[in-house]
């Protein structure tokens, strides 16, 4: 008797996008976790976008909220803001 598998619903590129810090900071669930390396291991554009985060992060370094201006800080959730009402 063989028993069938479902083959995971593959990820759009969009969303590579949207996990991608999640994806690097270990966040993900395993499942979301495969399905996301299936993809990059398959698509050139998403794994050379995950290797120029991985840069930005390599040459940023890390910061908290706290260390941003107020202005810097209200620009970032300006812009963050109007991202998602694109999305809406």
């Amino acid at each position: 008797m063989k028993l069938f598998t479902r083959k995971p619903t593959p990820i759009e590129c969009q969303k590579v996008v949207e996990i991608v810090t999640a994806y690097l900071e270990d966040a993900l669930p395993a499942r979301d976790r495969r399905r996301l390396e299936a993809h990059l291991a398959a698509c050139p554009h998403c794994s050379g976008y995950l290797d120029q985060i991985r840069e930005t992060i390599a040459l940023t370094g890390s910061f908290e909220a706290e260390d941003l201006s107020l202005e810097a800080l209200e620009d970032l959730t300006g812009i963050f803001r109007a991202w998602a009402a694109d999305r809406a």
